[in-house]
Protein backbone atom coordinates (compact mmCIF):
# COMPACT_ATOMS: atom_id res chain seq x y z
CA UNK A 1 0.00 0.00 0.00
CA UNK A 2 2.73 2.71 0.66
CA UNK A 3 4.28 1.85 -3.08
CA UNK A 4 0.55 2.70 -3.98
CA UNK A 5 0.27 5.51 -1.93
CA UNK A 6 3.61 6.90 -3.18
CA UNK A 7 2.47 6.76 -6.84
CA UNK A 8 -0.86 8.14 -6.63
CA UNK A 9 1.13 11.22 -4.55
CA UNK A 10 3.50 11.84 -7.38
CA UNK A 11 0.17 11.64 -9.92
CA UNK A 12 -1.28 14.11 -7.82
CA UNK A 13 1.77 16.58 -7.42
CA UNK A 14 2.39 16.30 -10.93
CA UNK A 15 -1.26 17.74 -11.33
CA UNK A 16 -3.19 14.92 -12.24
CA UNK A 17 -7.00 15.47 -11.90
CA UNK A 18 -7.91 12.10 -11.82
CA UNK A 19 -5.09 11.35 -9.08
CA UNK A 20 -6.70 14.03 -7.12
CA UNK A 21 -9.71 12.29 -7.29
CA UNK A 22 -8.38 8.81 -6.42
CA UNK A 23 -6.77 10.22 -2.88
CA UNK A 24 -9.86 12.23 -2.32
CA UNK A 25 -12.46 9.27 -2.79
CA UNK A 26 -9.71 6.74 -0.66
CA UNK A 27 -9.60 8.49 2.11
CA UNK A 28 -12.70 11.13 2.07
CA UNK A 29 -15.05 8.30 4.25
CA UNK A 30 -12.58 8.57 6.81
CA UNK A 31 -11.77 11.61 6.93
CA UNK A 32 -15.43 12.87 7.77
CA UNK A 33 -16.02 10.21 9.77
CA UNK A 34 -13.67 11.46 11.98
CA UNK A 35 -14.28 15.08 11.39
CA UNK A 36 -18.21 14.01 12.42
CA UNK A 37 -17.35 12.00 15.47
CA UNK A 38 -15.14 15.19 16.48
CA UNK A 39 -17.43 17.99 15.81
CA UNK A 40 -20.68 16.26 16.27
CA UNK A 41 -22.28 18.36 14.04
CA UNK A 42 -22.88 16.92 10.49
CA UNK A 43 -22.12 20.29 8.83
CA UNK A 44 -18.92 21.51 10.63
CA UNK A 45 -17.39 17.34 9.58
CA UNK A 46 -17.92 18.43 5.82
CA UNK A 47 -16.28 22.15 5.90
CA UNK A 48 -13.67 21.05 7.93
CA UNK A 49 -13.72 18.12 5.31
CA UNK A 50 -13.13 19.98 2.96
CA UNK A 51 -10.43 22.29 4.51
CA UNK A 52 -8.65 18.97 5.39
CA UNK A 53 -8.38 17.97 1.91
CA UNK A 54 -7.43 21.67 1.07
CA UNK A 55 -4.41 21.71 3.89
CA UNK A 56 -3.47 18.19 2.21
CA UNK A 57 -3.50 19.01 -1.15
CA UNK A 58 -1.36 22.01 0.03
CA UNK A 59 1.27 19.69 2.19
CA UNK A 60 1.15 17.19 -0.36
CA UNK A 61 5.15 17.53 -1.23
CA UNK A 62 6.33 17.55 2.51
CA UNK A 63 4.66 14.29 2.98
CA UNK A 64 7.39 11.50 4.08
CA UNK A 65 6.80 8.54 1.55
CA UNK A 66 8.69 6.12 4.05
CA UNK A 67 5.42 6.11 6.15
CA UNK A 68 1.99 5.61 5.78
CA UNK A 69 -0.11 8.28 4.03
CA UNK A 70 -3.40 7.25 6.16
CA UNK A 71 -2.29 8.18 9.43
CA UNK A 72 -0.60 11.49 8.18
CA UNK A 73 -4.04 12.79 6.11
CA UNK A 74 -5.90 11.74 9.48
CA UNK A 75 -3.59 13.55 11.44
CA UNK A 76 -4.38 16.40 9.62
CA UNK A 77 -7.96 15.86 9.89
CA UNK A 78 -7.73 15.93 13.85
CA UNK A 79 -5.31 19.04 13.73
CA UNK A 80 -8.27 21.02 11.51
CA UNK A 81 -11.08 19.84 14.04
CA UNK A 82 -9.06 20.92 17.18
CA UNK A 83 -8.75 24.44 15.36
CA UNK A 84 -12.40 24.31 14.44
CA UNK A 85 -13.51 23.47 17.98
CA UNK A 86 -11.02 26.51 19.46
CA UNK A 87 -12.21 28.44 17.00
CA UNK A 88 -16.45 28.01 17.53
CA UNK A 89 -17.53 30.21 19.56
CA UNK A 90 -20.75 29.64 19.87
CA UNK A 91 -22.55 26.31 21.18
CA UNK A 92 -25.50 25.09 19.38
CA UNK A 93 -28.59 26.89 19.38
CA UNK A 94 -31.68 25.04 21.45
CA UNK A 95 -33.42 25.03 18.30
CA UNK A 96 -30.93 23.17 16.05
CA UNK A 97 -30.53 20.32 18.76
CA UNK A 98 -34.39 19.94 18.70
CA UNK A 99 -34.53 19.73 15.34
CA UNK A 100 -31.84 17.43 14.94
CA UNK A 101 -33.29 15.04 18.08
CA UNK A 102 -37.33 15.56 17.03
CA UNK A 103 -37.43 12.74 14.10
CA UNK A 104 -35.66 10.32 15.86
CA UNK A 105 -37.05 9.52 19.51
CA UNK A 106 -34.68 6.61 20.69
CA UNK A 107 -35.97 3.29 20.56
CA UNK A 108 -33.86 1.98 23.35
CA UNK A 109 -31.88 3.56 26.27
CA UNK A 110 -28.39 2.70 24.19
CA UNK A 111 -29.18 6.20 22.60
CA UNK A 112 -29.73 7.81 25.56
CA UNK A 113 -26.58 5.97 27.01
CA UNK A 114 -24.59 7.20 23.31
CA UNK A 115 -26.09 10.80 23.98
CA UNK A 116 -24.43 10.61 27.34
CA UNK A 117 -21.02 9.25 25.86
CA UNK A 118 -21.24 11.90 23.75
CA UNK A 119 -21.82 14.63 26.09
CA UNK A 120 -18.93 13.48 28.55
CA UNK A 121 -16.99 13.23 25.49
CA UNK A 122 -17.80 16.75 24.33
CA UNK A 123 -16.07 18.28 27.56
CA UNK A 124 -12.32 16.33 27.10
CA UNK A 125 -9.39 17.96 25.69
CA UNK A 126 -9.61 17.44 22.17
CA UNK A 127 -6.31 15.07 21.93
CA UNK A 128 -7.87 12.77 24.24
CA UNK A 129 -11.84 12.66 22.25
CA UNK A 130 -9.71 11.82 19.18
CA UNK A 131 -8.35 8.96 20.50
CA UNK A 132 -11.59 7.67 22.14
CA UNK A 133 -12.99 8.19 18.69
CA UNK A 134 -10.23 6.87 16.33
CA UNK A 135 -9.97 3.49 18.92
CA UNK A 136 -13.48 3.16 19.60
CA UNK A 137 -15.68 4.58 16.76
CA UNK A 138 -12.81 3.58 13.89
CA UNK A 139 -11.38 0.83 15.04
CA UNK A 140 -8.20 2.12 14.76
CA UNK A 141 -5.39 0.30 16.37
CA UNK A 142 -2.75 1.94 18.87
CA UNK A 143 -0.14 2.14 16.29
CA UNK A 144 -2.28 4.16 13.85
CA UNK A 145 -3.65 6.27 16.54
CA UNK A 146 -0.21 7.08 17.57
CA UNK A 147 0.85 7.48 13.98
CA UNK A 148 -2.22 9.83 14.16
CA UNK A 149 -0.88 11.87 17.12
CA UNK A 150 3.03 11.62 16.50
CA UNK A 151 2.88 10.02 20.10
CA UNK A 152 4.37 6.92 21.63
CA UNK A 153 2.00 4.45 21.98
CA UNK A 154 2.04 4.30 25.59
CA UNK A 155 0.66 7.62 25.45
CA UNK A 156 -2.14 6.81 23.50
CA UNK A 157 -2.66 3.85 25.91
CA UNK A 158 -2.75 6.13 28.71
CA UNK A 159 -5.20 9.14 27.13
CA UNK A 160 -7.45 6.74 26.11
CA UNK A 161 -7.40 5.26 29.42
CA UNK A 162 -8.03 8.89 31.13
CA UNK A 163 -10.79 9.47 28.39
CA UNK A 164 -12.48 6.10 29.54
CA UNK A 165 -12.18 7.44 33.18
CA UNK A 166 -13.71 10.88 32.79
CA UNK A 167 -16.82 9.87 30.69
CA UNK A 168 -17.34 7.02 33.28
CA UNK A 169 -17.39 9.62 36.07
CA UNK A 170 -19.91 11.68 34.12
CA UNK A 171 -22.06 8.68 33.55
CA UNK A 172 -21.94 7.87 37.38
CA UNK A 173 -22.98 10.99 38.20
CA UNK A 174 -25.87 11.26 35.78
CA UNK A 175 -27.19 8.18 38.35
CA UNK A 176 -28.63 7.19 35.71
CA UNK A 177 -30.28 2.95 35.47
CA UNK A 178 -27.08 1.95 33.51
CA UNK A 179 -24.58 0.34 35.50
CA UNK A 180 -21.04 1.06 34.88
CA UNK A 181 -20.55 -2.37 33.49
CA UNK A 182 -22.94 -1.31 30.74
CA UNK A 183 -20.54 0.96 28.91
CA UNK A 184 -19.36 -0.76 25.66
CA UNK A 185 -15.71 -0.81 26.40
CA UNK A 186 -16.23 -2.40 30.34
CA UNK A 187 -18.08 -5.46 28.60
CA UNK A 188 -16.07 -6.31 26.04
CA UNK A 189 -17.36 -5.23 23.12
CA UNK A 190 -14.54 -3.34 21.82
CA UNK A 191 -12.91 -4.06 18.79
CA UNK A 192 -9.53 -4.04 20.75
CA UNK A 193 -7.97 -6.07 23.41
CA UNK A 194 -5.92 -3.99 25.74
Amino acid sequence: MAAEDAALVRLCLSGQIEATRELIERFQADVFGVCLRMLTHRQDAEDVTQETFLRVFRSLHRWDATRPLRPWILGIAINRCRTWLSQRGRRPELVDYLQETASSAPADDSQELVGEIRLALANLRPEYRSVFVLFHEEGRSYEEIAAVHGRPVGTIKTWLHRTRATALKTHERADHDHPPGSWPWRTGSARHSE
